[in-house]
């Protein structure tokens, strides 16, 4: 049996639910109904990045980060593929530019959905201290 399983299904059109465990996901590759498969894919990456961020500074002995926002960014060639992610990363703890530069380089390796990428879609990250 897989670890993750999930049920995707088009009644018409371009939408399609995905039943993720007991959550139902709405997508639609037009963007009329819902967010398109390339913005969950952005909007994944960051959510799964934010959680690493906060073990990264964890691990490096910044437990209090606060309020951490993450503002993703993503280009799209002429056949709609994602060539380039930015996140720009908005933490309220005010911690020097060595010190972001330590748990982000952590959360690159924690998080499962950068590891997953093909690595020259990684994001360029720029992180933002005392934001909040």
């Amino acid at each position: 049996m897989s670890d993750i399983q999930t049920s995707t299904v088009s009644e018409e059109g371009f939408e399609s639910t995905s039943q993720v465990g007991d959550f139902n996901l709405q997508i639609d590759a037009l963007g009329e109904t819902g967010p398109t498969p390339n913005a969950t894919l952005v909007a994944t990456y960051a959510s799964c990045f934010l959680p690493a961020f906060r073990v990264g500074g964890q691990k490096t002995g910044n437990d209090e980060l606060g309020k951490v926002q993450i503002d993703a960014d993503a280009e799209l060639d002429d056949s709609d593929d994602l060539t380039d992610i930015e996140f720009d990363i908005y933490v309220e703890a005010d911690l020097s530019d060595d010190e972001f530069a330590e748990i982000t380089e952590l959360a690159e390796d924690i998080c499962h959905v950068h590891d997953a990428l093909k690595t020259d879609l990684h994001a360029d990250i720029t992180v933002v201290g005392d934001a909040f």
